[in-house]
């Protein structure tokens, strides 16, 4: 079995951007949405994906990969003030991302609140968490039939997933941000053991390559003991949660190991991180080794030595910068408002200070703008600024680059790639990289960048698996068997079984649908059953079990009974073909009393059996062979019948194996080169001319269809077998005289399953 349908990938946000990521997919009726964030250099309804161009309602699941804003922070909006509500839909995430999440929108509503185009109220936001479904990484999960996914660790941020996801069969991967380097906290990202058929996968740093982890370590703290040795303050912009704890514990154990800096505080200036660090050590599992480790020997390694936490009384930006050196970590990362805003504005004009980038900037923010080291900066009242703070970058933001990248996607073998959350410049520099390397090694992968709102379809055309169980399960087959059974289609998957294994393995009910006709006729008995046999042949003819009146089963499948002495009842077991040859029989019966030949029957009193039917006198295989006899010597002209002689010579030739069974010779010439021999006990035909031989083959079947009855060709049901030792009695009849009950088995179900044949 194959089909070709086709998988729609919609990107409501991060197409050829950074920010506000928001996936669509649909195929076979089933939606699936990744990903809901806000961009961070808009605002209020700016900031959102293109929530108008879905129609929520239809959201089968949204996955939610990790806590950031760009990924999650439009989720309550789509859930409280879109028609999300009015569908089943349902929303995941795993569980440390959930605990996180909680913090973030209480500081994201927080923050918003103050101004007038706040998203949703915290009642909203609330009640939203509420919804929400925690996962744990590698659990298998089905949100509605048909649909199934398991997150898998993407590194980047505790609780970071990526997702497989199983539409019908087809398998899509959709990584989210995700890192392949192991820091000092998380492990790397994964590569599922399941190959997809399509990878959905971010391009934030296009082509570029990142320095090492050890070397850029180096590079960090050596920066950072530069800056106070001149006497100057160290402002780290990061988010709240995520890098910021992995440079949390990069600068505690360099303070440990340097004594000189001990007297130099460690500021972490977000009440929203002291909060979440509880989660950080509730996750301790979802950690690396060595966090596990450190963890189990009583030292816990978020229990920072040099590193406070600011108390956060009003106007300690500025008391801090008239104090001596120290090193402050402040939110938010791109520099936008917040506390690392207001010492960038305090701390700007003196050039003793420095301000190190440690994370990826989103085009539009200041601390994109801010790397081109402008001479002045503009403040958040409007106010010019002048920037003589020393501007360094060094990436500690968990995306992979290129060559993590490519790597991946190499592992990964997906037919399709896409490629989402990416600049339009880096995403267009790393398909064109991407195709290079796989056209260099004759791979046919193809690489999609689509744009926001630009719907990409891909086709697939893929091999549907049905597996055999129960009793067809016993056997293995060998080359060239025929199986046939019923095939059970339930949430796309497809399985092969007997019709007596139905209630067993496919959980479902059955029943007999038993169909019957009265048909008032005022015509005898004998002369319906002369009708039957002339179109028929042989019918089976006794007593009814269960009434005590005579009934006649037509080709096994429909009994007709005399129920009174004007009435007939037709009774068969519902089929596709019994109902065909039900039909037939009452349109035969209905038409008796019109027919020419029971009128002239009538007349003479004479209503014996049927000259076409096989209840006459003499040997029915005998008949039969004249019939064939007949039939080939019209075609040929001359046939002669061979019977084994008893006896004699015969005896000698048949201990030769030589015309030992009876035969149709038919006489093509009188050198008898060219006969054809048709056993009439295989009906084989042999013949030295293969050309004769094939000729005489055809003209046999037909002659065998023409002089069969219909009974003989294409009976369907159980036949009655007739009592031991009395070949002669009517195959209908029971030991009893009665006529048994055949059988039939149930097809009609009911249940979930679809059945095809």
């Amino acid at each position: 079995m194959a089909d070709s349908p086709t998988l729609s990938v919609t990107l409501l946000g991060a197409g050829q951007e950074v920010g506000r990521s928001c996936c669509v997919l649909q195929y076979r009726g089933k939606t699936i949405v990744c990903d809901a964030g806000v961009h961070p250099a808009y605002s209020g309804m700016a900031s959102l994906p293109f929530v108008d161009e879905l129609d929520w309602s239809t959201v089968d699941a949204i996955l939610i990969t990790h806590f950031h804003l760009d990924h999650a922070a439009a989720l309550t909006y789509i859930m409280e003030k879109t028609n999300f509500r009015d569908g089943k839909g349902k929303v995941y995430m795993t569980h440390p991302t959930k605990a996180m999440h909680k913090f973030m929108m209480q500081d994201f509503v927080r923050m918003s609140s103050s101004s007038s185009d706040a998203l949703f109220t915290p009642l909203e936001m609330n009640m939203s968490l509420s919804s929400i479904i925690p996962v744990s990484a590698h659990q298998l999960i089905v949100p509605c039939p048909g649909v199934s996914f398991t997150p898998y660790h993407a590194g980047h941020v505790l609780g970071a997933c990526m997702f497989l996801i199983d539409i019908a069969g087809l398998k899509i991967l959709y990584t989210g941000d995700y890192s392949r380097e192991e820091d000092r906290h998380l492990i790397k990202a994964e590569v599922p053991p399941v190959r997809p058929d399509v990878l959905i996968v971010e391009s934030t740093y296009g082509v570029q390559s990142l320095e090492g982890r050890d070397e850029k370590e180096l590079r960090f703290t050596s920066l950072v003991h530069s800056i106070i040795r001149r006497g100057g303050h160290v402002l780290l912009p990061t988010f709240a949660l995520g890098r910021a704890q992995e440079l949390l514990l990069i600068l505690d154990e360099y303070w440990k190991k340097h004594p000189d800096l001990h007297n130099v505080p460690i500021y972490y200036a977000s009440n929203l991180a002291r909060k979440c660090m509880a989660v950080y050590q509730t996750y301790i599992h979802t950690m690396n080794s060595n966090i596990r480790s450190r963890f189990a020997k009583r030292d816990n390694p978020f229990v920072f030595k040099h590193i406070s936490n600011l108390p956060q009384p009003r106007g300690w930006e500025r008391k801090i910068a008239d104090g001596p050196p120290c090193v402050v970590l402040a939110s938010p990362g791109f520099l936008q408002t917040g506390p690392s805003r207001e010492l960038l504005e305090l701390w700007a004009p003196d050039s003793r200070n420095g301000l190190i980038i440690t994370g990826y900037s989103v085009e539009g923010t200041l601390a994109r703008d801010i790397m081109t080291e402008p001479d002045e900066i503009i403040g958040l009242k409007g106010n010019t600024i002048p920037r003589k703070i020393s501007v360094d970058y060094l990436s500690f933001s968990a995306h992979v680059d290129y060559s993590q990248n490519s790597e991946f996607i190499e592992l990964v073998k997906a037919q399709h790639v896409v490629l989402v959350h990416g600049e339009q410049t880096a995403m267009g520099r790393l398909k064109a990289a991407m195709t290079a390397k796989f056209k260099d090694r004759d791979e046919d992968v193809k690489i999609h960048t689509p744009r926001n709102l630009e719907t990409l379809e891909l086709s697939f055309r893929g091999e549907r698996v049905a597996k055999a169980i129960g009793t067809l399960a016993n056997k293995a087959p060998q080359e060239n068997d025929v199986i046939s059974g019923l095939l059970v289609s339930k949430d796309y998957s497809y399985t092969l079984l007997d019709p007596r294994d139905l209630k067993d393995f496919a959980g479902l009910s059955t029943c007999t649908v038993t169909q019957r006709q009265k048909i008032v006729l005022g015509v005898g008995w004998d002369l319906v059953r002369w009708h039957l046999e002339g179109m028929y042949g042989s019918v089976e003819e006794g007593l009814d079990k269960d009434d005590g009146v005579n009934v006649i089963r037509v080709m096994g499948a429909v009994d007709v009974k005399h129920t009174a002495e004007h009435e007939l009842t037709l009774e068969w077991e519902s089929t596709a073909s019994n109902d065909m040859i039900a039909d037939s029989i009452l349109a035969l019966i209905t038409g008796i009393d019109k027919s020419p030949a029971s009128v002239k029957l009538t007349q003479q009193h004479s209503h014996t059996h049927h000259p076409h039917s096989d209840h006459h006198e003499g040997d029915q295989s005998i008949t039969r062979i004249q019939r064939i006899a007949w039939f080939l010597d019209a075609h040929f002209g001359d046939v002669e019948l061979h019977m084994p002689e008893v006896g004699g010579e015969g005896d000698q030739d048949q201990d030769q194996g030589e015309k030992s069974e009876p035969a149709l010779i038919v006489r093509m010439d009188d050198s008898g080169e060219s006969d054809a021999h048709i056993n009439l006990v295989t009906l084989a035909v042999s013949c030295l001319s293969d050309t004769v031989r094939k000729r005489v083959e055809a003209v046999l079947d037909m002659a065998i269809t023409t002089v069969s009855s219909l009974t003989e060709s294409f009976a369907t049901g159980v036949s009655i077998p007739p009592e031991d030792g009395d070949p002669k009695q009517d195959k209908s009849t029971s030991p009893d005289g009665h006529m048994d009950t055949a059988t039939v088995e149930d097809t009609t179900t009911t249940g979930e399953a679809d059945i095809a044949s």
